[in-house]
């Protein structure tokens, strides 16, 4: 009498087999980010003009100038340290498109989403990954800029409190506008698939469509195109880098935003639209 056995089919085992756990997904998606040699040079640059406009705005800031009191010099530390946020913006705003546009560039993305054909997974892997690594790159190139720009303040007779919160958090903050952007970028790129669509309307957001805002303001002298304004990404997010100045006068504008109000505001936009890209990635095709 022979026994039977229940025969395994190829297409369950071969489902079994290449799932991937997220863990795997996240290595993967970290493989592939650095071997792409468009990443390489937009984080060199982003380093390059970090480090490169601290030293120099520190290095011209009251110069020959007198002893500059705590306050001040805590808000000029800050602000030669973010100086130059607004073109790292645009350098991570374009590798947030290209990360992952470039695959649907090069077909790459049909073995990506094999891999896992949910896709769910590989999407977060690939956004923890950008996440991680643009906050890392920048922090570390913001603090060097603050410690090569300590010296030079400090031979201009600037001497800021670099151990104040009011000093710490906005430094930090500008690296965590740096990933939330990075993220924003992903997420349209995400729902584009086109690396000059996704770029072009990125940096539209945030070069266009600010100054067509002001421009309607000023013209027609209406109130809420400047209301809009600050809930724009570049707006809302600058708030996680601003200094707040000792007995500084609140804004006596219907909408202010202040540190925690900027990042949730910045948050909240990167959480829609990226829900909205991963929604219609597993809904269409490729």
């Amino acid at each position: 009498m022979s026994a039977t056995t229940s025969p395994t089919t190829p297409s369950t085992r071969m489902h079994g087999a290449t799932r991937l756990s997220f863990p795997h997904l996240v290595r993967s998606e970290w493989i592939k980010l650095r071997s792409i040699r468009s990443t390489f040079w937009c984080y060199a640059i982003l380093v390059l003009v970090t480090i490169g406009m601290a030293a120099l705005v520190g290095a011209n800031t009251n110069s020959g100038g007198d002893q500059m009191p705590t306050d001040i010099a805590n808000g000029t530390l800050v602000n030669v340290n973010t100086v130059g946020v607004l073109l790292s913006s645009l350098v991570v705003g374009v590798l947030g498109v290209l990360i992952i546009t470039g695959e649907y560039g090069t077909g790459q993305v049909r073995s990506t989403f094999t891999a896992d054909p949910r896709r769910t997974g590989v999407i977060l892997a690939k956004a923890v990954i950008l996440a991680v690594t643009t906050f890392v790159v920048s922090a570390v190139a913001t603090w060097i800029g603050v410690l090569i720009s300590l010296p030079l303040l400090a031979g201009n007779g600037v001497e800021p409190e670099i151990g104040n919160p009011a000093v710490f958090l906005p430094i930090l903050g500008s690296s965590v506008y740096l990933t939330l952007l990075a993220l924003l970028a992903y997420g349209i790129g995400l729902l584009v698939r086109s690396s000059a669509g996704g770029i072009a309307i990125t940096l539209g957001i945030l070069l266009v469509l600010p100054v067509v805002l002001s421009l309607m303001a000023g013209l027609m002298n209406l109130e809420w195109p400047v209301n809009i304004m600050k809930f724009l990404p570049d707006q809302a997010g600058s708030q996680l880098f601003a200094y707040s100045y000792d007995g500084q006068e609140a804004s006596q504008d219907d909408i202010v935003l202040n540190g925690w109000g900027g990042f949730g505001v910045l948050a909240a936009e990167v959480l829609v639209v990226g829900a909205l890209a991963l929604t219609v990635a597993r809904r269409r095709d490729v």
